[in-house]
Parts: C-alpha cells; sequence; structure tokens
C-alpha cells in the first residue's frame, strides 16, 4: 500500500509541476495580463494541494527506503533534498511573490526576475521528479513483472 500511495503522490505531483510550468509559459508567451494573473493565482492554490503530495512522496519514500540502500536509493534520497530545500527556499516564495505582485497589476522587472527563477526552479524540480519517478520504476521492475506473471 505504501508502495501505491507514493507512487500516486508523486505522480500527482509531477504532473501538477508540468502543469504549472506549461500554464506559465503559454501565459507569457501568448496571453495577456489577465491570463497571466489567473495562472498566478491558480498556482498560488494549487500550491496547498503541492505541498502534501510532495509531503506525502517524501514521507512514503524515506518509508519504503527505511531498509534498503544501494546506488538508487541513495540517489533518489539525495534528490528529494534539492527537491524539498528548492521548493521551500525558491518555488514556494516565488508563487507567493508572484501571485501577489501578478494580481496588483505589477508586471514590471522584478516580477520577470522572479518569474524567471521560478521556472528555472520548477524546470529543477521536473527533471529531478523524473528521474526519481524513473529510478523508482527501476527499483520495482522485478516486482511488477512477478505481479503480471502471477496475474496471467
Amino acid at each position: 500500500m505504501k508502495t501505491v500511495i507514493h507512487a500516486t503522490a508523486g505522480t500527482l505531483a509531477l504532473v501538477i509541476i508540468a502543469t504549472f510550468l506549461a500554464s506559465t509559459v503559454i501565459a507569457e508567451l501568448c496571453l495577456d495580463y489577465r491570463a497571466i494573473s489567473v495562472v498566478k493565482t491558480a498556482i498560488f492554490y494549487g500550491v496547498f494541494l503541492l505541498v502534501p503530495l510532495m509531503a506525502i512522496t517524501g514521507g512514503s519514500g524515506f518509508a519504503l527506503a527505511a531498509n534498503r540502500s544501494g546506488g538508487l536509493v541513495e540517489r533518489k534520497k539525495a534528490r528529494m533534498r534539492i527537491i524539498g530545500a528548492n521548493g521551500v527556499l525558491v518555488m514556494l516564495p516565488a508563487a507567493v511573490f508572484l501571485y501577489f505582485r501578478a494580481n496588483a497589476g505589477s508586471f514590471d522587472g522584478q516580477f520577470y526576475v522572479v518569474q524567471i527563477v521560478e521556472l528555472a526552479g520548477g524546470i529543477l524540480q521536473l527533471y529531478l521528479l523524473t528521474l526519481n519517478f524513473r529510478d523508482g520504476r527501476r527499483m520495482t521492475e522485478k516486482k511488477r513483472l512477478l505481479a503480471t506473471r502471477n496475474a496471467a
């Protein structure tokens, strides 16, 4: 059950981050300031879903890895530390700042500097979570193959 919770929470977090990034890029490149404000508002409120999903992903991952060691486990743990720090120190403050600035109509240099930082942090999150997703699939590959053979 822990594996299902971990995989579900991690996948949802990955999808949410990808949605945040895609929405931001589309709004910035193709839409008007009102749309950018709507996207920043959605991201601000979406963080209230993303943060618990990331906590569930990290907590369940550390629980699943409690009795395991090795290269994949250690790499996933190291990535989660970076993901957590990036989320708390970069992504969350950027989302709050951009939400307030966009809703105040302040699309100035500061807004765009923080927007670039948020995009870079989001790309890093997406990349690291994708690597963890890949490594998690590798770690459970034998278990999935056995389950498939037993079901047949």
